[in-house]
């Protein structure tokens, strides 16, 4: 289950990177050029990534029994909301005949995006330090 998570999490870390991509171009429309044709695949899979991902999470903390599952299932109600707040923002862009640079650029300044990535970092890392306790052992040593 973490490497699904890990996987949502990137799919949308590469969106997001290629999107900064995609406003630099200064492109008036996404029809005609290589990147334009990629963005909407890019976009479409980070909706199918976040689509349920604060469930899943909250699934793998039942099943991995991590503890305090409290404070677990408090964040991922942030994940949601922040989830389906960029979602409904990605979706409209989607929705829209002709996606420009300007366009992407305005979605990635969009605080509800940013708050999500910054979510998204905070879940990657507690899941690499769950999947290398060994590493957490050694980090906290010198506390």
């Amino acid at each position: 289950m973490r490497a699904e998570i890990s996987n949502r999490c990137e799919a949308v870390e590469e969106c997001y990177e290629f999107m900064l991509a995609y406003a630099a171009q200064g492109l008036l429309t996404d029809e005609g050029s290589k990147s334009g044709g990629q963005v909407r695949e890019f976009l479409h899979r980070t909706v199918k990534a976040l689509t349920g991902l604060a469930e899943t999470c909250a699934m793998a903390v039942k099943d991995e029994g991590l503890e305090p599952a409290d404070k677990y299932l408090a964040f991922f109600a942030v994940l949601d909301r922040d989830s389906r707040d960029s979602l409904a923002a990605i979706e409209l862009v989607l929705a829209q005949p002709a996606i420009s640079s300007q366009l992407i650029d305005n979605l990635n300044a969009s605080i509800h995006l940013r708050a999500l990535l910054t979510d998204l970092f905070l879940v990657d890392e507690i899941l690499k330090k769950h999947d290398n306790p060994v590493e957490q052992v050694v980090t906290n040593k010198g506390d």
